[in-house]
Parts: structure tokens; sequence; C-alpha cells
């Protein structure tokens, strides 16, 4: 084995325990510590791929947009072929460009989240984000509604319930509130063996104030046994929304803002704020 070799092996296993680190704080919810750590690992090798992708995630929880993008960015430049950075990449970009109203930003995010799909076609979440952004986008930045079907009707094809969901997601990108129903109770009834799902429906009849249809997916959660903490979140907007037992509803609601770290893909601390004023009024 030649030196430079032995000293690139080196490298990587110093690596190892730190990166294991900084992923255990991101679960956690602990970017900061993650975000440290992280830092730390990239000194020793800044063109290490997975460290920058982690750089990325944990700076797009942060809410830091543009060094998401940064190290999203170095992480595709070293590592081209995977369709998951791009797949990141592109929702930072997304992000930011919402934030800052450029449509310079949102041609790259659908750039971004067409690679994705084109490095992995059975990739469900890169398709799911390259349908969302063509129901949504204007069309002068690359917005079709018809490339939007084309690509929910390719999900179908992969998997029923995430076909549902992608057309369920369509349809309220439309504001066609009676069409997504439909789709999510049909989710309902085929009874995913998995929660996500589940809180994709929970959402949006959380966003449509039905507390019957909201109470309706609780019980389906219920039967599968799964803790989880959004199901306390979303059990006390049933009881805000029926205005029963108000204080068990705030005790849920401060506990949610208390222990459960902010996450892209939870309901916000905001969110959980304003239920939590809707049970003083």
């Amino acid at each position: 084995m030649s030196g430079v070799l032995i000293h690139l092996v080196l490298i990587a296993a110093a690596l190892v325990g730190p990166v294991q680190a900084a992923l255990s704080h991101f679960e956690a919810g602990e970017y900061d510590e993650a975000i440290r750590t992280l830092i730390a690992a990239h000194h020793v090798a800044p063109e290490d791929a997975g460290i920058n992708y982690w750089l990325a995630r944990s700076y797009y929880e942060h809410e830091n947009y543009d060094l998401a993008i940064a190290y999203g960015e170095q992480a595709v430049k070293t590592a081209s072929e995977n369709a998951e950075y791009h797949r990141w990449l592109g929702r930072a970009y997304g992000a930011k460009a919402e934030q800052s109203h450029s449509f310079f930003l949102a041609r790259k995010v659908k750039k971004a989240f067409e690679t994705a799909v084109s490095l992995a076609p059975l990739n469900i979440a890169a398709r799911r984000d390259l349908m969302q952004y063509l129901v949504e986008a204007p069309w002068l930045v690359g917005g079709d509604k018809g490339k939007a079907k084309e690509q929910m009707h390719f999900i179908a094809e992969l998997d029923p319930i995430q076909g549902r969901l992608a057309r369920a997601a369509f349809f309220s990108a439309e504001k066609k509130w009676e069409e997504a129903e439909v789709e999510y109770l049909a989710v309902l009834d085929r009874h995913p063996d998995n929660i996500e799902p589940y809180m994709e429906a929970a959402d949006f009849f959380a966003d449509r104030r039905d507390a019957n249809n909201l109470d309706r997916v609780l019980a389906h959660i219920g039967r599968l046994g799964v803790a989880d903490p959004r199901h306390d979140f979303y059990r006390a907007v049933v009881l805000v929304l029926r205005r029963a037992d108000l204080p068990t509803a705030e005790a849920l609601l401060h506990s949610y803002v208390k222990n459960v770290p902010q996450r892209s893909d939870y309901p916000s601390h905001k969110s959980a704020l304003r239920w939590l004023a809707a049970t003083r009024t």
C-alpha cells in the first residue's frame, strides 16, 4: 500500500467517530452540535462529500440557506452521481428562492430535482419534490402542471399509496380541497404500515381545520402502535378545534415546544404556538 493511500485510509478512519457523533446530534435536533462536529471534520477532509452533505442538511434545518447551498454545492461537485445530494441541494435552493423571491434560484431548484430524478428514477421522494415544484412554480421558471401530472402518474406506478399522496398534494396545490380529501381518505383505507402517510394526511386535515377526519387519522396511528411526538401535537389540534379539554391541549402543545426539536418535516414550533394561542381565545 502506497504512502498516499495509507494516509487517506487513516484520515477516513479518523473521521468515522466524529461523523457518527454528528449524525446522532442531527437526529436529536441538536444542529449546533452537529455543525461544530462536522466543521472540525471538514477541516480535516474539506472535499469529503458526505461531510459537506450533512453540513448542508444541518444548516438547512437551522434555516441558514446560504450555507446549506454552499455545502450542498460542494457535495454534488465531488459526488455528482448521488441523487440525494442533488435533491437536498434543490430543497436548499427552493427555501432560499422563496425567502429572497429569486427567479434565478428557482430555476436551479428545478434543475437539481430533475438531476436527482434522472440519477435515481425509482426515488419517489425525488419525484415528489419535482412534482411539487412543477405544480407550484410559475411557468416563467419552469412550472408545468402537465409535467407534474406525469410525475404523479409515474409515482402511482411505483407505489399505489405514494401515488395517492402525490395526487393529494397536487390537488392541494391547486386548492381543490375536496379532491385532495378523497385521496387522503383513500390512503387511510389502505392502512399503510409506516407512519409518514398518516402524518401527511394529518397535516392536511389540521390545515383544513377538519377535526373529524384528523381524529380518524389519529385512530389509525394509534392502531399502528408507533410512538411519535407529532401524534400528541395533532391530538392537541383536535381538542382545540372541538373546544374540548383545552387544558390538556395546552399541556400537549407546551410539551411539544419544550421537548420536540425543530425539524423541517415536523409541525413547526411557530405552528404549535399559534394553536396554543387558540386555546386562550
